[in-house]
């Protein structure tokens, strides 16, 4: 494998990177909405489809400005992201698969957030303002993405999971005790996300 040794070939190597890691998205993400049960939640992953779908389009435009084919290099990170996502829903009963489902694409969209920074940036220094500017629009709507799953989270899921996960435990102590650790679980996400 060739050293990446300028700037300019480090920016196209994350172009590539973030281009797999859509293109995989694309594949995966009806997966995860097929299996969530939160009908709020299925729209937003359903939604996040299609303005990733807009995302590969914004890639293939910068490809194109840099004169370049819309190539892909493999992205590992977003394959074992993927992965994981798959194993949460296979490994999780219905009551607490919508809080996974959650969290692993939450770690999809901090991985895209902070690819899209980087290669925003890089563009930035080179002088490629164009290519700034549709890397810029995609690095929001994958803020406003992870925003919203959280908001989904804190305001439904978490505590319908602990909620459920207290019915199926018939030795959790008292009913003040679970609504304080459900409480405490809605938090942990917001922290998880880093906000």
């Amino acid at each position: 494998m060739a050293k990446v040794a300028t700037m300019e070939n480090l920016f196209l190597d994350e172009i590539r990177d973030l281009y797999d890691a859509e293109k995989q998205l694309t594949k995966a993400l009806p997966k995860m909405a097929k299996a969530a049960s939160s009908e709020e939640l299925k729209q937003a992953i359903e939604e996040h489809l299609r303005e990733t779908e807009n995302q590969v389009e914004r890639l293939e435009q910068v490809f194109e400005m840099l004169d370049q084919k819309a190539t892909g290099k493999k992205c590992a990170a977003m394959a074992g992201l993927i992965k994981e996502g798959e194993e949460v829903i296979a490994s999780t009963s219905d009551s607490v698969r919508d809080a996974g489902i959650i969290a692993a694409a939450q770690k999809v969209e901090h991985y895209e957030m902070s690819g899209y920074g980087s290669a925003r940036t890089f563009a930035q220094m080179l002088g490629h303002d164009e290519a700034a500017s549709l890397l810029e629009e995609t690095l929001e709507e994958e803020k406003n993405a992870d925003r919203k799953l959280n908001d989904i989270a804190e305001s439904q899921v978490n505590e319908q999971a602990m909620s459920s996960g207290q019915e199926a435990t018939t030795t959790s102590g008292s009913k003040n005790g679970a609504k304080s650790r459900s409480k405490s679980t809605a938090g942990k996400t917001r922290t998880a996300g880093g906000h």
